[in-house]
C-alpha cells in the first residue's frame, strides 16, 4: 500500500510532504536541503541546449498563421503572434538561468544560460522549419535579451570571460 501512494502523490503533494518532514525535523531538513542543493548542480547544457533547440523546432506555423491576423479583438501582426510564440516555448528556459542566479548558484546559471543560447542559435542556423522564416530576427533578439540579462548579473569576471570564450566558439555569428 505504502509504494502505491508515494508513487501516486502528485508533484504538489510530494512538495508539501517534504515541506511538512523539512518543519518537523532541522536534520531532515538539512537532507532535503543537500539533496535538491545536489540536484540542482546537475546542469547539463548539452541537454538545455536539445531542449531548447527541439522546442523551438516544434513551433508549428500553422498555429502562427491561425492565431495572427484579423480576430473579433483586433489585428495581431504574424511578427507579434511569433515573439510571442517563441517567448512562450523560451520561458521556462530562461526563468531557470533567473532561479539559478536568485540562488547564488553562478556556475549553474551561466552553464543554463549557455545551454539556452547554444539552442536558440543552433535553431537558427540548422533548422528547417517553416515558422523559422516568419521569425526571422526574433531568436536572435530573445538571444541578445537573456545575455544581457544574465550578464548583468554576473559579478565574476572569470565568469565573463568563460561566456565570451563559449559565444566566440558556439555562438561565433552573434559573439559580442
Amino acid at each position: 500500500m505504502k509504494d502505491k501512494i508515494l508513487n501516486k502523490v502528485s508533484p504538489e503533494q510530494a512538495l508539501a510532504i517534504l515541506k511538512r518532514l523539512a518543519e518537523k525535523d532541522s536534520d531532515i531538513a538539512q537532507q532535503i536541503e543537500a539533496e535538491a542543493e545536489q540536484l540542482l548542480k546537475e546542469v547539463d547544457l548539452e541537454d538545455i541546449c536539445e531542449d531548447v533547440y527541439s522546442a523551438l523546432d516544434g513551433i508549428e506555423v500553422e498555429e502562427l498563421w491561425d492565431r495572427s491576423g484579423s480576430s473579433r479583438y483586433g489585428y495581431s501582426s504574424t511578427e507579434d503572434v511569433a515573439l510571442e510564440m517563441i517567448e512562450q516555448e523560451l520561458e521556462p528556459y530562461n526563468e531557470e538561468v533567473r532561479r539559478y542566479l536568485e540562488l547564488g548558484m553562478t556556475k549553474e546559471a551561466k552553464l543554463c544560460c549557455m545551454g539556452v543560447l547554444k539552442g536558440i542559435y543552433r535553431h537558427v542556423k540548422e533548422s528547417e522549419s517553416e515558422f523559422k522564416d516568419w521569425a526571422t530576427d526574433i531568436p536572435e533578439e530573445c538571444f541578445g535579451d537573456l545575455l544581457t540579462q544574465w550578464t548583468e548579473s554576473a559579478r565574476n569576471e572569470d565568469d565573463i570571460s568563460d561566456m565570451n570564450r563559449f559565444l566566440d566558439k558556439e555562438c561565433c555569428d552573434w559573439a559580442r
